[in-house]
């Protein structure tokens, strides 16, 4: 915090006290639960269109998506149908690797290296909002890339009138998407609560990730009872029915139980700094 900052907090106790990285707008007045989730989500939210790592992460990621899509071993002019299904294939191999640990690795991290996370435990904001703005900045700047993939079917076949398209399994492909990368995001943010290195949570965060999907490369090989452990955890057999069309109910379930419960071990670590 600067000198200036810490003199009008001393001027004005009750006025907004914050720092550049901490999430502002929180005032020493304690304001409803959905308002503060509010600010802090689109503080965090501008935080990451203000700088141009977000811009660089989406098109970079976007573009090697689409030089796969079209151009990998023939691409998918080898296919004798209209489908979005090769792309599906290798998107979430993209949000494992860089883009959820990328968007995740600062959350809480860089609020830990930069001692503002005092700062913020002390204003009077549950430890819960600040869990779920940050849950929510991260995964509306993911959503955004996700939402972003049907620029590729619009032109091919709405633009460029390429024949027919059955928008069904793309539309619950990009749901599937949409599922994995909530659960992602909790993974990531419980991570970068437990260290002050933003290196650290995003290599920890992409390995448990990349592990969590890769598994399902080995489920079809691995029979009995190990195997269904692996298909039960593995993100990959989980989003595997979204890009065939198919919304299954056990994997939002699974999905949305990974991101209640690592949001939550994110919550208990923030809460514990209360205490140390």
């Amino acid at each position: 915090m600067s000198e200036a900052t810490a003199d009008n907090e001393k001027d004005l106790p009750v006025k907004e006290a914050k720092s550049a990285s901490t999430p502002g707008g929180l005032t020493h007045e304690r304001a409803g639960f959905g308002k503060n989730v509010w600010t802090i989500f689109t503080r965090e939210f501008a935080s990451y269109l203000n700088t141009p790592v977000a811009y660089i992460v989406i098109c970079v990621t976007l573009m090697l998506a689409g030089v796969y899509f079209f151009m990998y071993q023939g691409g998918v002019w080898q296919l004798d149908r209209a489908s979005m299904n090769r792309l599906l294939t290798i998107v979430p191999w993209a949000l494992c690797l860089f883009t959820i640990p990328l968007f995740t690795m600062r959350s809480l991290s860089e609020e830990k290296r930069l001692g503002t996370i005092e700062l913020l435990i002390t204003m009077p904001v549950k430890d819960s909002e600040v869990i779920l703005g940050k849950y929510f900045a991260s995964l509306a700047v993911v959503g955004v890339q996700i939402l972003l993939l049907a620029a590729y079917p619009l032109l091919m076949f709405s633009g460029m009138k390429m024949g027919d398209f059955d928008w069904g399994p793309f539309w619950s492909g990009i749901l599937g998407l949409f599922l994995m990368s909530a659960a992602g995001v909790a993974i990531g943010l419980m991570f970068s609560s437990f260290t002050d290195s933003q290196i650290l949570a995003f290599f920890l965060s992409m390995a448990t990730l990349v592990a969590l999907y890769a598994i399902g490369s080995a489920v079809e090989s691995v029979k009995g009872t190990f195997g269904d452990v692996l298909a039960f955890f593995s993100f990959q057999s989980r989003f595997e029915p979204f890009a065939r069309g198919v919304v299954d109910t056990r994997a939002v379930v699974y999905f949305v139980s990974i991101a209640v419960f690592c949001s939550l071990v994110a919550f208990r670590n923030l809460e514990s700094r209360k205490w140390s």
